[in-house]
């Protein structure tokens, strides 16, 4: 039987839908034709009918539909399935026949076409004979059709054409060709798609028909065939809910089939077939738990029906295939957006595939003896030239009976199955399914479970060798080993990481032999140092021949070869070992063992983090052999990343003596230098340990480290020593060699500058105060032995804080001045001179802070010493920082308020009328702050006084104290009125009390909030002694001044007051001109005693009627104080007091 026999028929596999021949179309050369099939196939989308098209010419040969049985009386089914119905129902038979043809309403010759169009369609009824395919007719129309009932012509035509071609009025169809072309073929696809469906149940109740002719004696294939073309042809009219309930059906009968050693293959075919119809439908229908016990139970029922044992490979090539094909329908599903998990998940069935192969493999060569002849090939041919059911053999097809009807044949068909696998690519077809498996438990992240695939895989390539002695070409061993490294490689990496020792040597054992086949040099020291290491579960002995093995190949002689080798594998082996032997030039190797676990362990560390660079820098490499035998080494060096220093770190071998490491013993290296001065702020790190094995009469290989040393297993083992170090504590013993799991790698230190013995003291009177000059005195002291050269001071704001502070912070040397914004916030290198020993040197550093808040300051004071390291003359760079905290705050507070010479509060200034400004400093300082002066800076307003002078000059301010000033001020006449202007700025000039004399002062400048302006037409003001008597007369004089450009009329009554008795004018009316000025005097004589109010004046003016009298009168006094009356005294009373 063919090789591919177990794939699946594409028939089988693809999606069923409906058939549908299309014809009359000349897709070719008319392009109207064209842009139809165009329409009907090209870019449909998924939301179309599934409809499968076909361009059929009109005299197209159909399949011959075989005559009816009437009876099953005596029928003997020769097998379940055919092997072409599916196909034939897929392809070949279509549920409906679409004639196209090129017809107008109108068109001249309409009765010649009508008559031609109804031979084309008895042409294809013809062809069709005695199959229920529906035939429907479609007219191909220039024009738009109007809507139905409004062309009577057109519905006279259609019903006469309907009669010519015997057709029903649903089955004929106008498509006109215009601009919606694609919307019209949408609307024929579903009028064709309800006819493929009538088609189609036709189908499935003619085969339902002939279930009442069988029996199950004799018809219990036809049972199974039945029941599995009901399925189908449900499948094809989209009722998939139906085909499921009947592909489970058929499933069922199969399984009650009498099942023996001639059909046992046929019964395994079709139950495959339809267990893979069931699964699919059920991950259709989102239902895969239901697919997964499916399958479960298919293979439950399968996996003990192997058939003749002669062909038992072939069993296990079934179940591999279903296996696969369940893993493909599973990952199908996935991208489809079902959700699958690390436990379930398509891996596992092609796993279980590949080992299926694997069995399928090895009973192949078992059971294909490479001796047996070859017997004639007619014996797997049939004279059709394939298998005319599912499931049978070529040489005796149709026979259902329990003994095959010729022995001969059946053991000659057997052999010649025999032969044929012998020529199955096996371990092909093995690396394909665990690459599968791979690609998807990666996908789902099972690490473990990947790795152990690969290790197969390669042990599969590792095997594959046996069946390519054909192709005995050194390329493709040379591939095939490679592919092997690759996947063992990825594997141990794993191992390596999860400590599987066992397995990890397992794997290592294998790539030590395929290296040794092909001669590999370089991978064969690395596994043999690998396998020679403390991960290596191998014995005492086996480690032993490893040892000598390398040994060998370091001083370039052939290993010997490795144990399990096939003997013709070790010829061709030992053959390219002295051809790679007796190459020059190829001497030297470097290997890198950072990412595996060597025989010899390496760690190194800078005995301190960091060193000062007038002391020595050193460092130990310790050194530790885990193979059965000393090993000698010829070189030791270290890389650094200055590349200066490399030549202090080799220690050589000394003539003909080399240097050894005892099996479990650890020794140490120590290494010493002198930093260089330009280094200092530096880090220095280990780039890489190499140690030379071997020697210039062989093989030279450099075994190199990153880094400070380590391997692959350091990590967790110096995790574990400190874990074990901590529970038990460390030995109070002193050890004469270190212990080498608590040893710890230090790769990298710092160079850093020499110590400086300077003192820097900073002396300040915290907190600064906003704009002042704060003053910082720095005193620096040497305590050197020599004399401290070229000293250096950097002062000011530490780098790295708010930018803003950077803005607002100034420094200066220049204490006898305010410095500008021109002042940096740093003042670099500020040469100071020279320090002797002992000597001292003050320096004041002023800051000026702009804004509030903490800043840090720093001061840094740099120098250079001329001094020894190890008998090297060396200038060492040495600095002293010294950083301070500084809060900055507010002096003091100032508030403003506009007050009415009455000292009332003001919301808005009359234009021209006097106000008073206050203002109110309150210190906040913690130290006593002497005002030095104050003044103001008008904009729009004048000072009603003759000279503005400072009232708090020379005032001192203890915290909390509070200084207060007040300002007559008047808004002059031209301010353009209801509006908002500004008053000007408050100057303040201070310091403080503890500074001295000379100290600049700080002027602090208050901006003056704006002031609301409005006009009053009329003011009024009075003059009037600053008390009253009681029953004395008190003159009281009105001044009214027209402030307008109008002649105003005024109204003026005076209410009574029961304090007052008055005479004057109680009520007048009187006009004032423009910019004049009215005067009324009234005589008040006061009643009682104390604070009295004053009669009230009620003003009007009608020609301002929005002026009211309130705010007319608020600028009148409202009150005054009246003194009791006093006694007449006479002589008398003098004299007798």
């Amino acid at each position: 039987m063919a090789g591919s026999q177990w794939e699946l028929p594409p028939e089988l596999c693809c999606r069923p839908m409906a058939f549908v021949a299309l014809t009359g179309l000349d897709v070719v050369y008319n392009a109207v034709h064209r842009a139809i099939w165009d329409a009907f196939c090209a870019n449909r989308r998924a939301d179309r009918v599934p409809i499968s098209f076909k361009v059929l010419p009109g005299d197209h040969e159909y399949p011959k539909c075989r005559t009816k049985r009437t009876s099953y009386e005596w029928y003997i089914p020769k097998g379940i399935l055919k092997t072409g119905w599916m196909n034939k129902h897929l392809n070949l038979v279509p549920a409906l026949v679409v004639l196209f043809y090129e017809l107008d309403w109108d068109d001249p010759q309409w009765k010649e076409k009508q008559s031609e169009c109804a031979t084309k369609v008895e042409i294809v009824r013809t062809s069709l004979q005695g199959r229920n395919t529906k035939v429907a007719v479609v007219l191909i129309q220039k024009k738009t059709p109007l809507p139905p009932g409004e062309d009577l012509v057109a519905s006279e035509r259609a019903a006469a054409l309907c009669n010519a071609c015997d057709l029903s009025g649903k089955s004929l169809f106008v498509l006109p060709h215009t601009d919606h072309l694609v919307g019209y073929i949408i609307r024929l696809e579903n009028a064709f798609y309800e006819h493929a469906q009538t088609y189609y149940y036709t189908e499935i109740r003619r085969v339902k028909s002939h279930k009442e002719f069988l029996n199950k004696t004799t018809h219990q294939l036809l049972f199974v065939r039945h029941q599995f073309k009901i399925a189908f042809f449900s499948e094809l009219k989209q009722d998939t809910q139906n085909a499921l309930k009947y592909y489970r059906t058929a499933y069922s009968l199969v399984h009650e089939l009498r099942a023996h050693e001639t059909n046992m293959l046929e019964i395994k075919t079709m139950a495959g077939f339809i267990n893979y119809k069931i699964c699919r439908l059920c991950f259709q229908h989102n239902t895969p738990l239901d697919a997964i016990a499916q399958f479960r139970k298919h293979i439950d029922l399968c996996k003990k029906k192997i058939g003749s044992a002669e062909l038992a490979f072939e069993h296990a090539a079934w179940m591999s295939k279903q296996f696969q094909s369940f893993g493909e329908l599973f990952d199908e599903a996935i991208k489809l957006g079902l959700t699958a998990i690390q436990t379930q998940n398509p891996g596992f069935y092609y796993q279980q595939a590949a080992c299926y192969s694997q069995d399928r493999k090895q009973q192949a060569q078992q059971l294909c003896q490479a001796g047996a002849s070859n017997p004639s090939p007619e014996s797997l041919e049939t004279q059709s030239g394939g298998l005319d059911f599912y499931g049978q053999r070529a040489w005796r097809q149709g026979h259902q009976s329990i003994d095959p009807p010729d022995a001969e044949k059946e053991k000659t068909g057997i052999l010649a199955l025999q032969i044929k696998e012998r020529d199955v690519p096996h371990s092909e077809l093995i690396i394909a399914l665990l690459s599968n498996a791979v690609a998807q438990f990666k996908k789902y992240k099972c690490p473990r479970m990947k790795s152990h695939l690969m290790v197969q895989m390669g042990e599969e390539y590792y095997h594959a060798k046996d069946y390519t002695k054909a192709l005995k070409t050194q390329e493709l061993l040379v591939w095939l080993f490679y592919s092997i490294f690759w996947l063992l490689d990825y594997v141990m990496c794993d191992y390596r990481t999860e400590r599987w020792w066992g397995l990890l040597t397992a794997i290592l054992t294998t790539a030590l032999r395929c290296a040794y086949l092909m001669a590999s040099v370089k991978d064969y020291i690395i596994y043999c140092m690998e396998l020679l290491g403390r991960a290596s579960t191998l014995k005492e002995e086996q480690k032993s021949r490893i040892e000598k093995n390398l040994t060998k190949v370091l001083t370039n002689e052939v290993p010997d070869a490795e144990p399990d080798c096939d003997p013709s594998s070790v010829t061709a082996a030992r053959s390219l070992w002295s051809d790679r032997m007796a190459l020059a030039g190829t001497n030297e190797l470097t290997i890198e063992v950072q990412d595996y676990i060597p025989f010899i362990q390496c760690k190194a560390k800078f005995q301190s983090p960091s060193f000062h660079v007038d002391q020595p820098i050193q460092l130990q490499v310790f050194l530790r052999a885990d193979c059965p035998h000393p090993v000698s080494f010829n070189k030791l060096a270290v890389s650094l990343s200055n590349q200066e220093y490399n030549q202090w770190c080799v220690v050589e071998s000394s003539g003909q003596e080399s240097m050894n490491l005892l099996p479990g013993k650890t020794k140490c290296f120590n290494f010493s230098f002198v930093a260089k001065t330009e280094d200092v702020g530096k880090k220095i790190e280990m780039t890489g340990i190499e140690v030379m094995l071997g020697g210039d009469r062989g093989r030279c290989v450099f075994v190199s480290w990153r880094g400070a040393g380590g391997d692959a297993a350091s990590a967790h083992e110096a995790l574990q020593a400190s874990r074990s170090s901590r529970r038990w504590g460390r030995s109070i013993e002193a050890r004469q060699e270190p212990d080498w799991d608590n040893l710890t790698m230090q790769h990298s230190t710092m160079i850093i500058s020499r110590v400086p013995k300077i003192s820097v003291q900073l002396s300040h009177q915290p907190p600064a105060l906003h704009n002042e000059m704060y003053c910082i005195s720095l005193t620096v002291q040497s305590q050197e032995e020599g004399v401290a050269k070229d000293v250096k001071l950097t002062a000011g704001l530490k780098p790295g804080q708010d930018a803003n502070l950077g803005q607002t912070t100034h420094v200066t040397l220049d204490g006898s001045k305010v410095c500008d914004d021109s002042a940096p916030a740093l003042l670099p290198d500020v040469p100071l001179g020279d320090l002797k020993p002992g000597e001292k040197m003050e320096k004041c550093v002023y800051v000026k802070c702009e804004s509030t808040g903490p800043r840090v300051f720093l001061f840094h004071v740099a120098y250079s010493i001329d001094t020894t390291v190890e008998g090297r003359q060396i200038v060492c760079k040495c600095h002293k920082d010294e950083t301070v905290t500084i809060e900055t705050v507010i002096p003091f507070e100032v508030s403003v308020k506009f007050v009415s010479t009455k000292f009332e509060p003001l919301d808005r200034v009359a234009v021209d009328i006097p106000f008073l400004l206050m203002t109110d400093i309150s210190s906040s300082s913690p130290w006593p702050l002497l005002l030095a002066s104050s003044s103001l800076q008008l904009l729009t307003m004048t000072s009603n006084t003759p000279q503005l002078q400072s009232q708090i000059q020379e005032v001192v301010l203890q915290t909390g104290e509070c200084a207060s000033e007040c300002f007559c001020l008047r808004c002059p006449p031209q301010t353009n009125s209801n509006s908002t202007v500004a008053t000007g700025q408050y100057l303040i000039s201070w310091r403080r009390k503890s500074s001295s004399a000379d100290s600049p002062l700080i002027q602090t400048i208050v901006t003056l909030p704006h002031v609301i302006l409005e006009s009053v037409p009329l003011y009024i003001h009075a003059d009037l002694p600053s008390f009253g008597r009681v029953r004395e007369s008190l003159s009281v004089r009105y001044h009214i001044e027209n402030r307008t450009a109008l002649v105003q009329e005024v109204e003026m009554a005076v209410e009574p007051s029961d304090a007052f008795m008055f005479s004057g004018l109680k009520q007048v009316r009187l006009r004032i001109l423009p910019g004049s000025e009215q005067q009324m005097l009234y005589n008040y004589y006061p009643l009682m005693a104390g604070y009295q109010t004053l009669p009230q004046l009620n003003i009007s003016l009608p020609r301002c009627p929005t002026t009211n009298t309130h705010s007319l009168r608020r600028f009148l006094p409202q009150r005054i104080f009246v003194k009791p009356q006093g006694r007449q005294l006479d002589d008398a009373s003098i004299a007798a007091a």
